[in-house]
């Protein structure tokens, strides 16, 4: 795949820019996940009863955790309000408390502001609140994990070091009912009679526990390499001050018979990334080139953690300060069930969340040129889905530069072996890839570059 995009920059007389490479490599290690665990001599299996985030290649013993409800927060709720959990071990249940009517006491009404469904809320708030270990239960822990299986049982990527480096990350066990009631037993009390209590109140009750609970996540390790391509039109009077667009062109590969094409995530954005580098060389050809240079990056890595774009905010080919915008697809070639009837649409998502300049710049392309309906609503830092730290953009955004991100929704082939070329649609796919180019034209051609709204990550 990185070969034949060479093959399409050098059809279009890009240089190759990386020391006479179209390549920035950067150093992988390849792993699979593995764990025992105990809970009061106990013993619990990976898969069966656990699944770890953040945790690779820790083993650890722990005899204190506290009890933080259903994990969330809002105005009306809150289940950490008068417990300090930074630098604790914390078990939270599953989905949210709700009375007897099933309207939800976080948000007041039906309206779900953290489902069972969707464990990354917990996630990003355990984060912000500097929870040590996060332990999450499922009641029906083998049905919703049975679907992932192959994910937890596949090969695992990182960058070299960087189960290392996460280590003051928070650890994140999803863990059975079966295994959490057990670390409940020294308190004579229930996950069922706690969240019985919680929903019938609609009032907290978290509290500290003594539990004894034993993990390793130990594995062996081989060392690989990835590749990001480099497609480079320089500019002319601004050319030291950088756009980036990228799409990612790895997906999740072949496990036993099954091929993981992955068409629309991401070679819906990947084809995108090729028409706008075919089109900014042919205006530069008629003597109409860009005034600020154009980096054209399909990044690799990205199911395996946002890896490529990672090592590239890390260790950039351009200077990070004189890279004024990074926009990014990833799946802009099929439309969603929330748009059957209005397929004219694409999401966008962090287009205000730096600069709001580069929001109105966003819109003012769509206007003139393309028409689309621009949905934002998942352009929120809270949205329960997590999709603006979910892809590429993050890793340019958590470095204060201003980022869009362009995304058809996901789909019932989201992931798996269907997601085929046949379910494209084409039309919807060049029109999205026009807005992106547009935008990224108006980005390489006006005076000043966008303001940023504050300094801060």
């Amino acid at each position: 795949a990185a070969d034949y995009l060479v093959a399409q920059f050098k059809n279009d007389s890009l240089p190759a820019i990386n020391a006479g490479s179209y390549f920035q490599e950067f150093p992988l290690e390849k792993y699979k996940q593995a764990g025992t665990a105990g809970v009061n001599g106990r013993a619990y299996s990976f898969i069966e009863d656990f699944v770890y985030f953040n945790a690779f290649g820790n083993e650890f013993q722990i005899e204190d955790l506290v009890f933080g409800g259903f994990g969330v927060e809002s105005e009306k709720y809150n289940d950490f309000e008068n417990i300090d959990v930074k630098g604790k071990n914390v078990l939270v249940m599953a989905g949210e408390p709700v009375d007897k009517e099933g309207n939800s006491y976080l948000s007041g009404n039906k309206f779900a502001y953290n489902t069972q469904k969707d464990i990354f809320g917990k996630m990003n708030l355990a984060e912000k609140k500097g929870i040590k270990r996060l332990f999450i239960v499922l009641d029906n822990f083998t049905e919703r994990i049975g679907r992932y299986v192959h994910y937890f049982n596949g090969m695992k990527m990182g960058l070299k070091g960087s189960h290392r480096k996460n280590s003051d990350k928070t650890m994140i066990f999803v863990i059975s009912k079966t295994m959490a009631d057990e670390m409940f037993v020294s308190s004579k009390k229930s996950l069922d009679q706690l969240k019985t209590k919680i929903n019938k109140k609609g009032k907290p009750h978290s509290f500290e526990l003594t539990t004894s609970v034993t993990i390793n996540t130990m594995s062996e390790i081989d060392e690989s390499a990835g590749k990001n391509v480099l497609g480079y039109i320089e500019g002319s009077d601004l050319k030291d001050e950088l756009i980036v667009i990228t799409a990612h062109y790895d997906h999740l590969g072949k496990q036993g018979s099954l091929i993981y094409n992955g068409a629309d995530d991401d070679g819906s954005g990947t084809v995108g990334l090729i028409e706008i580098a075919e089109a900014f060389t042919l205006a530069k050809a008629a003597g109409h080139g860009p005034r600020r240079s154009v980096l054209i990056m399909p990044v690799s890595g990205e199911e395996k953690g946002l890896l490529g774009s990672r090592y590239y905010s890390e260790n950039p080919i351009f200077p990070l300060e004189n890279t004024i915008t990074n926009l990014n697809i990833d799946m802009i070639g099929r439309v969603d069930e929330d748009h059957a009837d209005n397929p004219n649409y694409v999401y966008l998502i962090g287009s205000d969340m730096l600069s709001t300049d580069l929001h109105d710049i966003s819109e003012w392309a769509n206007s003139t040129y393309v028409g689309l309906d621009l949905d934002y609503r998942f352009n929120s830092k809270d949205d329960p889905n997590q999709f603006y730290t979910r892809s590429d953009h993050y890793n340019f955004a958590r470095n204060n530069i201003p980022v869009i991100f362009y995304f058809n929704g996901t789909h019932d082939d989201y992931h798996q072996s269907t997601d085929t070329i046949e379910k494209i649609d084409f039309e919807r796919l060049e029109i999205r890839t026009k807005l992106v180019f547009f935008t990224a034209w108006h980005l390489a051609n006006q005076d000043e570059r966008p303001k940023l709204n504050v300094e801060e990550k």
